[in-house]
């Protein structure tokens, strides 16, 4: 090239960050790391949080009907905050349960999954500067999605508190302290993140603990976020109680639901919020200027399924009566598998998940001194690549400061299969004789 030509393409290289700040130190993602781990070695995948057993048969064939019926705009856009047939449904599911008149359009808004909600709640209320209180363990995009909208993520925990009879712990044994959750409000605080039942534990939050957080949601006139996906997962006859039916939360609550946990169609990324319309409404700025729409097909078929869903409210005919009690099963027989094996587990009142306790198993997985990397994603990697059995750190939901905290636990998915349990269950009974074996 010529010399001018030289210094032109020289000078034309970019220099300066492109990316924008609000991008730093966010960029790491646990689910990158360990998906494309399980998919190279794993044969037994317990990590992600997904059925691999097929939905419901009549809400496929609600799709079928949306695909290949006779009305034929339902391949083209529809209502940017809701397909009407699904916003109607919901508002008359969530008005039957928060006891109060739901308008359709102004009280609900589908967005694009759970995470989606999530992200327009974010971005909508939280300005530079406001803290946000986030209940650790957490679903790990919260704080994220905090900071990119400029606001400061306050951290504070569930305690574990092991019952002395040596019985195996409950989730219900990981509690707030009063005091703690008290001293981290402040004039600066916007919004609390509430996620019953919780993901990673599978905690159902008593009564109590919910009455606890609207009191000072009331005291300190501050928002709840409440991300309630697994509402209808809960086990052991726990009841599931929502904040936004507490005295003086409507007015304060969006409360977040999702189509895929609650129909097990997780790819179909159908969620909503719920709440009243001084909140909704910048939800829906946010909505319409970022992805505007979701799948006109997907919601209509959702719409069908809740449809289905009312007409059996209660009875033995509903799914949400069928799939907690088909659950509760697979959770029970993989607290069996590992008990017997010698990691501990956390029985889960609610959700897809269980933690289990890996320190009887620390033998195989030595620690390197001066590691950064807390101990169970050391484990959880070892796991997957030299015994084909994927699960996740519980250190993937603590903020950087906490997370050796907690790193002798590690996250399983229990909504699979017989056939995907079982050969969990021998990939563990082998490991337990090769343990024990002089």
């Amino acid at each position: 090239l010529p010399t001018h030509s030289l210094s032109l393409s020289l000078q034309a290289k970019m220099s300066r960050p492109v990316h924008a700040r609000r991008l730093e130190g966010i960029d790491k993602n646990i689910w990158v790391e360990f998906v494309k781990l399980a998919a190279t070695y794993s044969t037994v995948n317990l990590g992600q949080g997904f059925p691999d057993f097929p939905p419901p048969d009549f809400l496929k064939e609600a799709f079928v009907r949306a695909l290949s019926g006779g009305n034929h705009m339902l391949h083209q856009y529809t209502r940017a905050f809701g397909h009407p047939p699904l916003v109607k449904m919901l508002a008359q599911l969530f008005g039957k349960l928060l006891g109060r008149d739901l308008d359709p359009m102004t009280n609900v808004m589908v967005t694009v999954g759970a995470y989606q909600a999530l992200f327009c709640c974010f971005q909508a209320f939280i300005d530079e500067g406001d803290e946000v209180i986030i209940i650790e363990p957490f679903f790990d995009c919260y704080e994220p999605m905090v900071k990119m909208a400029g606001g400061m993520p306050v951290f504070v925990p569930l305690r574990p508190k092991p019952p002395k009879d040596g019985k195996l712990m409950s989730s219900a044994d990981w509690q707030l302290d009063p005091a703690e959750l008290a001293s981290n409000f402040s004039k600066r605080t916007k919004a609390i993140v509430l996620n019953s039942p919780n993901n990673p534990l599978g905690k159902v939050f008593s009564r109590g603990e919910l009455e606890l957080i609207a009191d000072l949601c009331v005291k300190h006139d501050i928002l709840c976020i409440s991300d309630e996906v697994y509402e209808w997962l809960i086990y052991d006859g726990k009841e599931h109680i929502r904040i936004a039916s507490l005295p003086g939360m409507w007015d304060r609550t969006v409360t977040i639901g999702s189509a895929g946990k609650t129909f097990s169609v997780t790819g179909w990324k159908v969620g909503w919020t719920v709440g009243p319309d001084r909140l909704l409404q910048h939800l829906r700025t946010v909505h319409q200027n970022s992805v505007y729409h979701c799948a006109t097909i997907a919601q209509e078929a959702v719409a069908q399924g809740f449809q289905r869903e009312l007409e059996f409210y209660g009875k033995p005919e509903s799914y949400f009566i069928q799939l907690p009690k088909e659950l509760q099963q697979k959770r029970d027989w993989l607290v069996q598998s590992l008990d017997a094996v010698g990691m501990k587990p956390i029985i889960p009142e609610g959700t897809y998940f269980l933690v289990a306790d890996i320190s009887q198993f620390k033998s195989n997985v030595p620690d390197v001194p001066g590691s950064d990397e807390p101990y169970d994603s050391r484990f959880a990697k070892w796991m997957v690549k030299n015994k084909g059995l994927a699960a996740i750190p519980l250190s993937a939901f603590y903020c950087e400061a906490h997370k050796n905290n907690y790193n002798h636990f590690i996250r399983f998915c229990f909504a699979k299969e017989e056939a995907t349990l079982k050969a969990a269950n021998d990939i563990l009974q082998k490991w337990k004789w090769e343990k024990t074996s002089p």
